[in-house]
């Protein structure tokens, strides 16, 4: 099963339609007895044992390492966070310091809830591009971690069938890609790719928008933010709808199934494009069999999403140097790395890389690094995001039925600027 991973948090972005202004005075941290200052810190973590053994040796160092500050911190279930987070913006109580997913920022910097994060340049310069959230020029967040999508592969089964492994520099086209999917489905994959379409949510904008993109289209024109017309329905964007209902037409990807990694486990089907965080079961069911390949290029160059889950400190943190100095402290090459080989996910530092067991040069997760720094793709950088990523969503599942691709992404396109208007802009 594909478990719930920190990249995507689809409950969160439609919960942030709700954001409806700034937040009041500080919520004002407490003192403790020995006259620290106690930063309050929210995590989505609950739930995820791995992740919540880096926090706490992170907060338990941090603390021991000066007598200003007390990082508490507060675990809740992924589900449930962002929400929380709205009635706490709401009511003005907002943390010190929290973790949000990075598309989601540009909204809570852009409603009030968010304070510029501060952290030195040579910091946030040392990040993959894809772990920083900018929002209005400045930065507002930074993360330890990215993901990555791949297609995974059986070597046995590409070489068996005649198949050419593609590589960064040669990746397959558009038409060899639909003429490998042609060759599995006659050598008896009836559904030779699982490309996740059961998944619900944010999924659908972070694994597919990406193909939207290879093709020269996007899901808004990024150089206003004020606009998607011509770049979500252009003829970019429309051939790679009729590219994508031909998927399922064709009967070389299905939107049944289970959600996750395991028809490609089980053998069902030949290739899988699915993420980092699959990788450790494939690995241990094909072992030296599994090839991690990248996207097809169809047409632009290959490409992936990027921005994963990110800290930020709260414009109601009455002590903004304070989380400063527990962020900069956080972001050591060895907590990040800790994060990856725990969690299955990409340093966001190459020295942290080095020191991972599967991330470093020689490491069997490397691709994914490779694939992040030369493939990654922000979703935009917009507080519109939130109606974006429900509106393709919807509009990519209408296209898989099989709806006319003009009009759907024609409607997908009002509905998108109809909210960027009614929003003024969003400040663009």
């Amino acid at each position: 099963m594909r478990r719930t991973t920190p990249i995507f948090v689809s409950a969160g972005l439609v919960g942030a339609l709700a954001l409806t202004g700034c937040g009041q005075a500080g919520q004002g941290d407490a003192t403790t007895e020995d006259g620290r200052t106690q930063l309050t810190m929210w995590t989505h973590s609950a739930g995820n044992p791995a992740e919540l053994e880096v926090y706490e040796r992170i907060i338990s160092d941090f603390n021991d390492s000066q007598d200003d500050y007390e990082v508490v911190q507060e675990s809740f279930p992924q589900g449930a966070y962002n929400d929380a987070i709205v009635a706490a913006a709401a009511s003005g109580d907002l943390p010190c310091l929290l973790d949000l997913d990075g598309p989601i920022m540009p909204n809570w910097a852009w409603a009030g809830y968010l304070q510029p994060l501060g952290l030195p340049t040579e910091l946030t310069d040392s990040l993959l591009p894809t772990a920083v959230g900018v929002w209005d020029g400045e930065i507002y967040s930074a993360g330890y971690w990215d993901a990555a999508l791949s297609i995974f592969a059986r070597e046995s089964v590409l070489t068996e069938n005649g198949i050419r492994i593609p590589t960064m520099d040669e990746p397959w086209t558009q038409d060899e890609f639909g003429e490998v999917l042609a060759t599995l489905q006659d050598a008896g994959y009836e559904t030779p790719l699982d490309i996740g379409a059961e998944d619900t949510g944010e999924w659908w904008p972070y694994a597919y928008s990406p193909f939207v993109q290879s093709f020269g289209g996007d899901l808004i024109d990024r150089d206003s933010m004020l606009s998607a017309d011509g770049v979500l329905n252009g003829p970019e964007a429309v051939a790679w709808g009729e590219w994508f209902a031909g998927l399922f037409a064709d009967g070389y990807a299905g939107n049944g199934g289970t959600v996750g990694n395991q028809e490609f486990v089980d053998d069902e089907v030949a290739l899988s494009y699915t993420g980092v965080w699959n990788a450790p079961a494939a690995l241990e069911s094909v072992g030296d069999d599994l090839l991690i390949l990248p996207p097809p290029d169809l047409g632009t160059g290959p490409k992936i999403g990027g921005g994963s889950w990110q800290w930020a400190i709260s414009s109601e943190c009455n002590d903004p140097e304070g989380a400063r100095a527990y962020l900069e402290f956080s972001f050591q090459d060895e907590y990040i790395t800790e994060f990856a080989d725990k969690q299955f996910v990409i340093p966001a530092t190459e020295g942290a890389a080095q020191a991972s067991q599967y991330f470093g040069d020689d490491g069997e997760l490397r691709p994914f690094v490779e694939f992040s720094q030369e493939y990654a793709v922000l979703r935009p950088e917009t507080p519109a995001y939130a109606v974006i990523s429900t509106t393709f969503e919807t509009a990519a599942k209408d296209i898989m039925n099989g709806a006319d691709v003009q009009e759907t992404l024609d409607r997908a396109v009002s509905e998108i600027d109809a909210n960027i208007a009614s929003n003024d802009g969003y400040g663009f």
